[in-house]
């Protein structure tokens, strides 16, 4: 394997941030937990995994194959993520005061429906391997990755907001209150994107 511990670690932590700012996936485990409970919801944290195994794997190659062609790519890809990061985190702090909505269709009872649910919130947003086309170079020499690098950072990619959805899924009635309470909302949002913002200036150095 090529990729460093502090390299992974860097990437791990800037998807644990992700995962805390509120979006699609919190919408759906909100909307199957306050209806049905833990069980209702950790099959739609099963289902997200899909996608995020998918959408990274995709963009590595991709990537990949575009570097081998345009020897500067890497470069440019690195500030892109720095980029990405940057904006993300000024979008945040400044929608910090809005909340988020919920969608009854994703609240239908069963384990099944619960999975099909999650997938089709992560696959239904082709957005994901563009996010991550931008945001993977800035923390990984794609050009020099072995295939276990490559599953490492899958296993990231997915481990890390699994186990962030479990908690949410099991805490659910404070994570109700939290996003009921524009105070906690407004600091959780900026706190959020400060940190995003952090991320975003590290990978210049990294």
């Amino acid at each position: 394997m090529t990729i460093t511990f502090a390299e992974a670690a860097l990437y791990a932590g800037a998807l644990f941030i992700l995962f805390l700012t509120p979006g699609p996936v919190w919408v759906a485990l909100i909307a199957r937990a306050m209806s049905g409970g833990f069980h209702a919801a950790w099959p739609l944290a099963l289902g997200v995994v899909v996608g995020d195994v998918l959408w990274p794997l995709l963009a590595v190659l991709g990537v990949t194959w575009i570097a081998s062609t345009f020897s500067e790519f890497m470069t440019v890809m690195r500030w892109i993520a720095c980029f990405t990061f940057l904006v993300m985190g000024w979008l945040i702090i400044r929608n910090r005061d809005k909340t988020i909505a919920s969608n009854s269709h994703l609240t239908r009872p069963g384990m099944w429906a619960g999975f099909l649910a999650g997938l089709a919130v992560i696959l239904g947003n082709p957005k994901a391997i563009l996010f991550y086309m931008g945001v993977l170079p800035g923390f990984f020499d794609l050009t020099a990755l072995t295939w276990t690098d490559m599953a490492a950072i899958c296993f990231l990619s997915a481990i890390v907001p699994f186990i962030g959805n479990l908690i949410l899924s099991g805490f659910i009635d404070r994570a109700r209150v939290l996003l009921k309470s524009p105070t906690a909302l407004r600091r959780t949002n900026t706190i959020s994107g400060l940190l995003l913002i952090a991320v975003g200036l590290i990978i210049p150095f990294t």
